[in-house]
């Protein structure tokens, strides 16, 4: 919950923040409400997903969001490469 206000440079050059293990939080004194809270205070429009491997929850809207960047992701790596 105190990380964003811990590391706001980090997460102020974020594009995407996962919370993991989303399936673990009935289970944990954890305030979600709270993290977000936190995520925008500290960056400009957080993009947030939430996420299980053990569910499967967002693991979709994960893999769109990395779908979609891939062609940026591959232009930068051409340029780089010159």
């Amino acid at each position: 919950e105190d990380k964003p206000l811990k590391y706001p440079v980090m997460f102020r050059r974020a594009d995407l923040v996962l919370l993991t293990k989303i399936d673990l939080v009935p289970h944990l004194d954890v305030d979600l409400d709270a993290i977000r809270d936190a995520l925008a205070r500290t960056m400009p429009d957080p993009r947030v997903i939430a996420l299980s491997a053990r569910t499967g929850e967002g693991v979709a809207e994960w893999l769109a969001w990395l779908d979609a960047r891939r062609p940026q992701a591959a232009s930068r790596a051409r340029r780089a490469a010159r």
